[in-house]
């Protein structure tokens, strides 16, 4: 099957649109589009080596880009904001490709437009792409069809996204900083050892005078760096492949997630980041129409900690055994108490949904002030530790050039 670019007018606007399908001949492409309510204007054939339309467009257009959080907030709000101006799903569809600047987005659109188009509902057509959209987002869409609130809930969905994308530019942009600077140093490093070092050693052992014992160490830890360079790299490689590896399965990803809990101040900053991601989908679930059940099978798959992952099993027998949500996420030992108490005080005052956002909007700001707290204490212990560095090389220079100035003087 080959694909085929094309242009038409819609039939209900007479606005001209543009995009690519999927036939096995011409005039099957301008069939299909005339089925769709499209009158092709021009239809040809892609030569790119595509076989099929799934296979075909993510090889044409996975090298233009990829598709990041910000780019589906904006698909996601923009097709709500059609869906409540009257437009059905299939012609809010068509607007988007058009709409759409991202190369591969829009193939992506354009695979869901033909699946809708063939009978799917909407939420199964996005199911097809599970790297773009997450069970998060096609059931909720799914409930939105059920509960005839598509709009509703994609406008929610677009703030989950864009908040996402917020906290993750705030992220980066607090540890740009840092990370530049321990790079820089660690540069400097490097190359005050492996180059600058060994012309001075030359210049002492000219000299012929004995050296002090700092210098000797710097000396030494040069020559090392210079021979054996090679072991740390390979070290390093080799720990980062173990890792890898043990992650990799089941037990030992539960076993290294349950360890990042008790870091140092990192594992804090991790259970409040699962907690706020918990907090804002279940009560975002809930507000869609879904009950505690289904909707904590979806947040279940999106927690980012599969230890907590494996606790949260025990949560749902206990809700599934009729008890309150409250009480068997206060058994696990690991959700903090402000949580619980506000699931307790919702479901007490019948606002669970509403108390849920509220908390998972305390800890995204907790998250911030946190992390702004940490990247202000990194910033000093880098300029200490460089300073340090930076005062021993000092020292471990000038004490041999200031012993051989007193030798000449006392000739």
């Amino acid at each position: 099957m080959a694909i085929y670019e094309y242009k038409a007018i819609i039939k209900n606007t007479g606005k001209t649109t543009r995009g690519v399908i999927d036939a096995e001949t011409t005039a099957q492409a301008r069939r299909k589009l005339r089925e769709q309510g499209l009158y092709p204007t021009e239809v040809t054939q892609d030569t790119s080596g595509s076989d099929g339309v799934n296979k075909g467009l993510s090889t044409r257009f996975s090298s233009r880009g990829r598709v990041s959080v910000r780019d589906i907030a904006l698909m996601t709000r923009q097709m709500a904001v059609l869906l409540r101006a009257g437009m059905p799903v299939l012609e809010a569809l068509n607007a988007l490709i058009d709409q759409t600047s991202r190369m591969r987005l829009r193939a992506i659109i354009y695979e869901v437009r033909d699946k809708v188009n063939s009978g799917n509902t909407f939420g199964d057509s996005l199911a097809g792409h599970p790297r773009v959209f997450s069970d998060l987002y096609v059931n909720m869409v799914r409930a939105g069809e059920v509960s005839g609130t598509l709009e509703q809930v994609l406008l929610r969905l677009a703030d989950i996204l864009e908040r996402q994308a917020k906290l993750r530019s705030q992220l980066i942009s607090a540890l740009a900083y840092p990370i530049f600077m321990a790079m820089f140093a660690v540069a400097i490093v490097v190359f005050l050892v492996l180059i600058i070092v060994p012309r001075l050693t030359r210049l002492f052992e000219r000299g012929g005078s004995e050296l002090p014992a700092l210098t000797k160490t710097l000396i030494g830890f040069s020559e090392w760096m210079a021979t054996y360079w090679w072991i740390i790299v390979l070290a390093g490689v080799l720990l980062f492949g173990g890792w890898r590896l043990y992650v990799s399965r089941p037990e030992g990803r539960k076993k290294w997630d349950k360890l990042k809990l008790s870091f140092p101040l990192y594992g804090k900053l991790h259970l409040k980041l699962v907690c706020a991601r918990f907090a804002r989908t279940m009560g975002t679930m809930l507000q869609s129409g879904l009950t505690v059940l289904p909707a904590m099978e979806i947040v279940n798959t999106i927690l980012g900690n599969s230890f907590i992952q494996s606790c949260m099993e025990d949560v749902k027998v206990g809700v599934r055994r009729g008890r309150d949500l409250a009480q068997p996420l206060k058994e696990t030992g690991f959700f903090p108490p402000m949580l619980i108490h506000m699931i307790e005080l919702g479901q007490r005052s019948g606002e669970i949904e509403n108390m849920l956002i509220q908390v998972a909007d305390t800890f995204d700001e907790d998250v911030r002030l946190t992390i702004d707290a940490l990247v202000s204490l990194i910033e000093p212990i880098i300029i200490i530790f460089m300073g340090l560095f930076v005062g021993f090389l000092v020292l471990a220079i000038l004490l041999p050039i200031f012993q051989m100035s007193s030798t000449i003087g006392a000739k």
